[in-house]
């Protein structure tokens, strides 16, 4: 073999050849082997009832004996507390003015007569100006017909104009009862006028809706309630209930309660409305509940409502056979 200096150019070209191969050599990807790559070959079973099927490890199944029971079928559904409508009171000011104080808000426990808020209205004025305006026209109407008499007596008048005056004394009475019983609607003692009134709650409960707000104004009628109370001792509960499912709901039966922030508590409904209209969106009716409320529910709660069918049905538990791998079961798509 001939031999070269290191410094002959030769040489290098030799050794860059030999590197040149040996990096070809290392990047060529190994040879595939076609049949270790494929997939393993389909196996075909033809069964001739398709609700019977194969399973692996039959012995994970053990033998149990089918018992018949009888129960009535279940339906749940979920449902929001509501307020009973028949037990909200609104509170009413007839007079209309500013706001100059609020005893109450939203969410408080209030009892009948406990005072709510004042306002400060110019009705008062007006109206107690027309009791003293009465006063003075009845006391004229009074010595009018005193006169009106004491001339009939003496047969200077006729009794025509006796019974004129008589008439507008009447009628001036009948005035200031008017006037005395406007101020009292307004929440006014008329021995005693103010041009505040006092919103007392009409009866006990919470309030569940506040219209008004510190120096906000108050319209009296025209105007939203400044507050509504609701007696929460009795609540609704309103479910959707899919038409399909409507033939286990019906009138003056029992439902459960469960509430989802007290899953162990159960308790007991009267189905009071089925909703006679569908929601054409989602197909559904608005079922009612009424329940006696213990204390824990609350307006905007999520329950969940189990209604219980009449007809009691007979039921059992499907029989599983150790060592057969044969199982039959009712395929889903049977009815399709």
């Amino acid at each position: 073999m001939k031999h070269y200096p290191m410094n002959c150019p030769r040489f290098w070209i030799i050794v860059l050849c030999l590197a040149l191969g040996l990096l070809e050599s290392a990047c060529k990807p190994p040879e595939s082997n076609p049949k270790a790559e494929a997939p393993p070959a389909l196996k075909v079973q033809s069964v001739e009832d398709r609700n019977v099927f194969d399973v692996d490890r039959p012995e994970r199944f053990q033998m149990t004996t089918a018992v018949p029971h009888r129960a009535t079928a279940e339906l749940r559904v979920t449902g929001t507390v509501t307020p009973d409508i028949s037990r909200n009171v609104p509170v009413i000011s007839l007079a209309s003015g500013r706001v100059i104080e609020i005893n109450a808000r939203l969410g408080d426990s209030v009892t009948k007569g406990q005072l709510l808020l004042k306002v400060q209205s110019a009705d008062i004025s007006a109206a107690y100006s027309d009791y003293q305006q009465a006063i003075a026209d009845e006391d004229l109407a009074r010595k009018q017909f005193e006169r009106s008499k004491m001339l009939y007596e003496k047969g200077a008048i006729a009794q025509k104009d006796l019974e004129v005056a008589e008439s507008a004394q009447t009628k001036a009475k009948v005035t200031i009862k008017t006037t005395i019983e406007h101020l009292r609607v307004l929440g006014v003692d008329p021995d005693h006028p103010t041009p505040i009134v006092e919103i007392t709650a009409p009866v006990s409960g919470v309030i569940t809706d506040q219209q008004v707000i510190n120096a906000a104004g108050v319209q009296g009628l025209g105007a939203p309630s400044p507050f509504t109370i609701s007696d929460l001792t009795h609540v609704w509960i309103v479910c959707d209930v899919f038409e399909n499912d409507l033939v286990d709901v019906h009138l003056a039966e029992t439902a459960d309660i469960r509430l989802n922030a007290y899953p162990n508590r159960v308790l007991t409904g009267t189905i009071s409305n089925i909703g006679p209209v569908l929601d054409p969106n989602i197909r559904t009716a608005e079922v009612r509940i009424e329940v006696q409320n213990p204390g824990l529910m609350r307006p905007g709660m999520f329950v969940t409502a189990t209604f219980h069918g009449r007809q009691k049905e007979t039921r059992g538990l499907r029989a599983l056979a150790t060592g057969f791998r044969r199982l039959k079961r009712k395929n889903p798509y049977d009815n399709c």
